[in-house]
């Protein structure tokens, strides 16, 4: 559940956010109009990603989760920079098989490595 939202989080995140690059860089005649909107979209989306994974995992009492944490957050700028143009669109997403594969690697990775007490 944790990668599920932690993903409709960022992926909202860079949809808004590039929409609002788009916005700036329309209105304007400057060449890097809506350049800020955008670098600062993709930074604070990638600054997300391991912040949400890592939060959502410790809420549900889960430890043990640096592997989830580290290849979810490096999975995650992959993604995300690979289908950046899809995204960047209006209207425009990842499409719904990388998000689906995104999802299982995370859900994974997050049985992976929990601290085995016993």
């Amino acid at each position: 559940m944790t990668v599920v939202v932690a993903t409709a989080a960022c992926h909202t995140l860079m949809s808004v956010g590039f929409a609002s690059a788009r916005d700036s860089a329309s209105g304007s005649d400057d060449t890097f109009a809506g350049t800020f909107e955008f670098l600062l979209t993709m930074a604070a989306s990638w600054a997300l990603m391991p912040l949400l994974l890592w939060a959502g995992m410790r809420a549900m009492g889960e430890t043990g989760n640096v592997a989830l944490v580290i290849v979810g957050g490096l999975a995650w700028l992959g993604l995300s920079g690979y289908y950046i143009d899809d995204i960047d669109r209006a209207g425009g997403h990842i499409p719904a098989l990388a998000l689906a594969v995104y999802i299982l690697l995370g859900t994974g990775l997050a049985g992976f490595g929990l601290d085995q007490r016993g």
